[in-house]
């Protein structure tokens, strides 16, 4: 986890639904789905910054219910990521 949260690039609002907050199984399909961008996909949540690719790194954000997070790409040629991203959690990862 980094903690410089500059903002470079597209980023994205959403906000945690799942009851069981951001988990493992969670931080999984959101390291999965990024491992097609070309670029660094970032998660932010407050200070902190998460490589999302990473999973220790997404469950290093502790991100309960009703959390607010960044969604951050690098290079705007991710745009579908960062949109897939932001359903992902948005649709509280499918469960």
């Amino acid at each position: 986890m980094v903690k410089n949260n500059s903002v470079v690039g597209l980023s994205k609002n959403v906000t945690i639904t799942n009851p069981l907050g951001l988990h493992a199984r969670s931080a999984a399909k959101i390291a999965k789905l990024v491992k097609k961008a070309r670029s660094k996909v970032w998660i932010i949540k407050g200070n902190n910054k998460a490589d999302a690719s990473r999973i220790i790194d997404v469950l290093s954000l502790a991100a309960i219910t009703d959390s607010k997070l960044m969604l951050l790409i690098d290079d705007p040629s991710d745009i579908e990521i960062l949109n897939d991203l932001a359903r992902l959690i948005e649709n509280g990862f499918g469960e």
